[in-house]
């Protein structure tokens, strides 16, 4: 690897995964931070969120997992007392190569890893195929637990849409890094697909329990008498 490529990158360790498009709202509360986003204001620069690998957020000792996402600051609302809430989206993908600790908040040598491989014939053959099993997901998750996902218009570009459907997933976060590992957009439909298919097995189980104990006149409620 090149290090001309490397870039200085304040990193935000979250119990989250950032994908590139995705809306993440932050509320901005600890010193760190606060002095974190004051800087990447200050240099118009984005910051790095990475999905905490050990540790937590509040306080000190996250480790990041070392694939992430860069965050874009594009709205920022200032509470008296210094606390910020602000609205970022997710712009590209990057790789940590070295992590520091000189300053009060993390940082971290990065090299930038844009999610591409989605102009491949494989790639816009899995759109079709891909859609329909998003809809049938959606429409399966809400007849199960009441989550209604409504997506007015699922794009028909493979990388925009691998995207959407890890964003959309309603799995753990480890799984989701997983998604975001992904070294293309061919592997991260496979890897989706995959998911898709047994998520649609567990949701057509819940919905069938579901059904059989209301015939069998169990409503979840015990009787007194």
């Amino acid at each position: 690897m090149e290090t001309s490529r490397w870039i200085d990158l304040p990193i935000f360790p979250l119990n989250t995964v950032l994908f590139p498009g995705m809306i993440l709202p932050l509320h901005i509360f600890e010193e760190r931070y606060k002095l974190m986003i004051q800087n990447c204001l200050d240099e118009d620069r984005p910051f790095g969120v990475s999905l905490i690998r050990e540790g937590r957020e509040v306080g000190e000792g996250a480790t990041p997992h070392a694939v992430g996402t860069t965050a874009l600051i594009v709205s920022v609302t200032r509470l008296d007392d210094g606390r910020m809430n602000i609205i970022t989206i997710g712009h590209e993908r990057f790789q940590l190569r070295e992590v520091g600790q000189g300053r009060p908040f993390l940082t971290g040598k990065a090299e930038p890893w844009p999610l591409t491989g989605g102009a491949t014939q494989w790639a816009h053959a899995q759109v079709g195929p891909m859609r329909a099993l998003l809809q049938q997901y959606l429409s399966l998750l809400t007849l199960a637990q009441g989550h209604t996902i409504k997506i007015d218009d699922v794009p028909d570009d493979p990388r925009t849409l691998a995207l959407l459907i890890a964003m959309t997933l309603q799995v753990p976060m480890p799984e989701k890094q997983r998604l975001l590992s992904q070294p293309d957009v061919s592997r991260m439909m496979a890897a989706e697909r995959a998911i898709l298919n047994r998520e649609q097995l567990l949701l057509d189980h819940i919905i069938q329990t579901q059904a059989e104990q209301w015939e069998g006149g169990h409503s979840g409620y015990l009787s007194k008498n």
